[in-house]
């Protein structure tokens, strides 16, 4: 029996959130998410370089770039996103060619063994429970299917949150699960066939600024739990100044993300 998904008024309002802050960004994200590009690029090559005839979910599609990559291969793209000003981005990016939904990766509105392979790129990272996500789209992708997912993992902008920590008391940088959380989750979710490739990726950046500049960039910003810490321009100021220790001898700071690239095969 599959297990019942509860839904609180808190976790909806956390999803409103989420939503909320990704639809602001949705005309800014591009500029910021060569990162995200990044991993997505990761994940694409895992997939065939032919899927004629193949029907790809790409949930949390955001602007639509991977989107288009798929349709190039020759898939019938379903565009799907808690934000609909995301779907909008895509829309003007991919046209005609791939339909949109907007919704929840808990839930998702599609038939049972209804689509071919899903692709999901540092999105699954806002469910509060992986294996719920996991769940939903071995139910949805077809027998002899594929799942391909990112996601983050613990540690990732630990040199952010270090620097927060010498401020104040507050949770600044959302966290993240471990690798042993993904694997459990991949358990309870049965989706027992499958690889992990677990890369660190560093992003170099001039300042601590243009690392919150670009996280403000893509929307993300919600901050599951977070009280109200200090995060006017003096505080900024003071993050900036402790973030100096982490600088490398060009001169330049680092963020670096743990991130896990899965593979499952049903």
């Amino acid at each position: 029996m599959e297990q019942a998904v509860l839904i609180t008024p808190d976790r909806v309002n956390d999803k409103a959130a989420i939503a909320d802050a990704f639809g602001r960004a949705a005309k800014t994200y591009d500029q910021h998410a060569e990162f995200q590009r990044d991993v997505g690029l990761r994940l694409l090559a895992q997939m065939p370089q032919d899927l004629t005839g193949k029907t790809v979910l790409d949930l949390g599609c955001g602007t639509g770039y991977f989107s288009l990559e798929l349709i190039k291969r020759g898939a019938t793209v379903i565009c799907f996103d808690l934000s609909q000003q995301m779907l909008d981005a895509a829309k003007q990016r991919c046209g005609e060619m791939a339909t949109y939904l907007q919704g929840d990766a808990e839930a998702l509105p599609f038939e049972n063994h209804s689509v071919d392979f899903a692709f999901s790129s540092l999105a699954l990272q806002w469910c509060d429970d992986l294996s719920v996500p996991l769940r939903e789209l071995r139910r949805v992708i077809k027998p002899l299917g594929s799942i391909y997912f990112s996601t983050l993992l613990d540690g990732s902008l630990n040199e952010l949150k270090q620097a927060w920590s010498k401020i104040d008391s507050y949770q600044h940088v959302n966290q993240f699960i471990s690798v042993n959380q993904v694997k459990i989750a991949l358990a309870q979710s049965e989706c027992h066939t499958h690889q992990l490739d677990l890369p660190t990726i560093t992003v170099w950046y001039k300042t601590a600024f243009s690392l919150m500049r670009d996280l403000k960039g893509i929307g993300a910003t919600h901050v599951g739990g977070r009280a109200n810490g200090l995060t006017g321009r003096k505080a900024l100021q003071r993050v900036e100044q402790e973030y100096q220790t982490n600088r490398n001898h060009q001169g330049l700071l680092p963020a670096t993300y743990q991130v896990c690239l899965g593979v499952i095969h049903l």
